[in-house]
């Protein structure tokens, strides 16, 4: 039987095992709007994605089955799904993980409810903003191409799999070549002026970014100030 589909434009999936922050979660995004689903299991959370096709999953990485990082994994492998990571794991590591795996937020706990939902509707909406209509291309580098319109990168002819927001990244370098850019202009750009972290993502980013392209991606470290492209 085929899974039922929904269009569920506010809806969000809420994959979190322990109960009560689950129902404090699910509270405080129904009172803002948001249609929620909720799962105690990772398994559990990519079925209901799969059946609902929601806006966001928020998530988190202690699950009773498999790891929030092996879910994000799984999602990244077939949707551009939003994701921000809910978790009590505060270390540097787990953080860059997170956001390697590309995860759009990382809130650990405890937490504000009400700055989760802020994040939440700030990551919807910098996705709401971005152009649906602009076909402009960018050739850099040595056979590199951006197709901003399409939403694609390809290297030598080859697609090049980017997670949202370092597609994002790289294609405000490209509107920006030969300048150099601060890693606050680099976050408010592409995250938003709204955006709650600090700008150790930009830097875990650009390391993704330079993995993922090659060594043909002409993005070079700016030493006091951030990064340029070309």
């Amino acid at each position: 039987m085929c899974p039922v589909v929904e269009t569920a434009e506010r809806s969000i999936v809420v994959i979190e095992d322990d109960a009560n922050i689950a129902d404090l979660v699910n509270l405080y995004l129904r009172e803002a709007g948001f249609r929620v689903l909720l799962a105690g299991t990772g398994i559990r959370g990519l079925d209901l994605i799969e059946q609902h096709r929601p806006s966001l999953a928020v998530l988190d990485i202690g699950l009773p089955d498999i790891d929030g990082f092996e879910v994000c994994r799984r999602i990244r492998a077939t949707t551009m799904l939003p994701v921000l990571f809910l978790t009590a794991r505060d270390g540097e590591i787990d953080r860059v993980l997170g956001l390697e795996l590309g995860a759009d937020d990382y809130v650990t706990k405890p937490f504000s409810p009400r700055e989760l939902v802020a994040r939440v509707k700030a990551i919807l909406r910098r996705g709401a903003a971005a152009p649906a209509t602009e076909s402009t291309s960018f050739d850099i580098g040595d056979g590199i191409t951006i197709d901003v319109a399409r939403r694609e990168v390809s290297c030598g002819g080859t697609t090049v799999a980017l997670a949202t927001k370092e597609f994002d990244l790289l294609a405000f370098f490209a509107r920006n070549q030969g300048i150099a850019l601060a890693r606050q202009q680099l976050i408010e750009g592409v995250w938003g002026a709204d955006w709650y972290g600090d700008d150790r993502t930009v830097d875990v980013h650009v390391r993704q970014l330079r993995k993922k392209v090659g060594d043909d991606l002409p993005l070079a470290t700016v030493w006091g100030v951030g990064y340029r492209l070309g």
